[in-house]
């Protein structure tokens, strides 16, 4: 029970917290980053437990529909191997995924990865923990030693010997006490409301395509060059037509309703399209969130009418479905032991303590560096240990990364890169009896490489 007062704030009496579970290696978070921690520490012989705090795994690519795990993938590419590429075997041996229009990856299906995800949640032994959100942790000094979760369960505790955050916002490192930067709002790159739609005319809408080609230097402000003529899925001539018309409002900006198409099935569905954005938004602020879903599902229907009424294939499509939740690409990132830096990744940085690599890709503010050319650089496990907090991993998006970095560190592959490198840490910190800032490095790579990770 909690006491009001006049403060317009609550006091809310102590509480003696029932334990939930105990377990070897926590991860709070089950998106790319944190399913890929999961399966790693459970493989590398941990107790593992997975707590999401919806009612699925996948995260962005569950939630948000964005499918497109792979697109920068062409002929030339180094790509980081792992579990990341494993998604895309599994969810095609599993009839999951499409082939990427835009690269040689494969197209994750957002529905049908949940079970994906839950079939290798099942064989990896983790425990997993559906609808249910960490709010708070259990510290003891600096060392983390667990969570508080809510849950229709009510309030209870976890206590754990490591704790992975694959929350994509550093959440738990935040409610650590570890440092972390973010940028102001206005600066924060958009958030996505994705949508699909049914009906679609497939080969009317290809054949349209064909005959209105786009390239990646349509839209990238910054590339090397080598990505210009590189064929791409923006779409903006019928949104373009809309405004002209007064069917999207003047003061909308265009950048808010034009994007991308993605997959596009027999069925006549078009599965996974990226043209609903907002500006502006924090989101660690529950009032910018709530605004953002709202005008998000306007911008998405606003795009619907537009492509069915200005585009060929799409006059008798309508909404299929708009993603569970938002897809977010920028919050806060944590201050690390080291910081990845836009040298580091367009200078094909190498790291003693790598934990696995990834190709020259960067996506975001916008900019678009495709790894053609066999470029690639190392993950280095400093960019995972945050500051101040003892026997706690980061793990994604919010990695330690400065804001060009950022653009490469954000990507979902390299999410899973660093969710992997995170859970094997972690499972071998626990076997040294060592806390994560200690364990041995090598002996990390070595299992990692076990694992099919490309450590150099």
């Amino acid at each position: 029970m909690a006491e009001f007062n006049s403060l317009k704030t609550i006091t809310e009496a102590a509480k003696v917290l029932p334990v939930l579970a105990e377990t070897d290696v926590l991860v709070v978070g089950g998106g790319p980053a944190g399913l890929s921690a999961a399966l790693a520490a459970a493989r590398e012989g941990a107790e593992t437990m997975l707590v999401e705090r919806y009612g699925c795994f996948g995260g962005n690519i569950t939630q948000a529909m964005v499918g497109s795990i792979a697109w920068y993938r062409h002929e030339k590419t180094v790509d980081a191997g792992g579990i990341g590429v494993e998604f895309e075997r599994r969810a095609k041996e599993m009839g999951a995924s499409l082939p990427d229009p835009e690269g040689m990856g494969e197209l994750l299906d957002a529905d049908m990865f949940k079970f994906v995800a839950d079939t290798l949640v099942q064989e990896a032994g983790i425990v997993p923990v559906l609808h249910c959100s960490a709010v708070d942790v259990i510290m003891e000094g600096y060392t983390i030693k667990g969570i508080i979760t809510e849950s229709k369960s009510g309030r209870q505790a976890i206590l754990a010997k490591r704790v992975i955050d694959a929350t994509g916002d550093a959440d738990i490192a935040y409610r650590a006490g570890a440092p972390y930067h973010k940028a102001p709002k206005e600066e924060l790159l958009a958030v996505t409301v994705g949508f699909g739609c049914s009906g679609v005319d497939v080969e009317r809408f290809l054949n349209y395509v064909e005959e209105n080609p786009t390239r990646l230097g349509d839209w990238a402000k910054e590339t090397a060059g080598k990505e210009d003529a590189l064929a791409g899925t923006l779409i903006t001539e019928p949104f373009i037509k809309a405004r002209e018309a007064g069917e999207i409002p003047a003061d909308v900006p265009l950048l808010a309703v034009v994007g991308f198409w993605d997959g596009l099935t027999e069925a006549g569905e078009a599965t996974s399209m990226d043209m609903a954005h907002v500006f502006g938004i924090d989101s660690t602020d529950v009032w910018d969130l709530t605004e953002a879903e709202i005008k998000g599902r306007q911008r998405a229907l606003w795009a619907v009418n537009a492509l069915k009424k200005y585009t060929p294939g799409f006059e008798n499509a309508k909404l299929r479905t708009f993603g569970s939740s938002l897809g977010t690409r920028e919050s806060r990132r944590i201050v690390g032991v080291y910081t990845m830096t836009e040298s580091d990744v367009m200078n094909e940085g190498r790291f003693e303590d790598s934990i696995g690599i990834f190709p020259e890709f960067l996506d975001a503010f916008p900019m678009a560096i495709i790894p053609t050319t066999g470029r690639y650089f190392q993950v280095p496990y400093g960019i995972m240990l945050p500051k101040k907090v003892e026997n706690l991993l980061v793990a994604g998006r919010c990695v330690a990364a400065d804001k060009k970095a950022f653009a490469a560190t954000r990507q979902m592959m390299c999410c899973t890169v660093t969710g992997q490198g995170a859970g094997v840490a972690a499972a071998v910190s626990v076997k040294q009896d060592v806390e994560c800032r200690g364990v041995n490095v090598g002996e990390v790579q070595k299992a990692l490489e076990k694992q099919g990770v490309r450590i150099s």
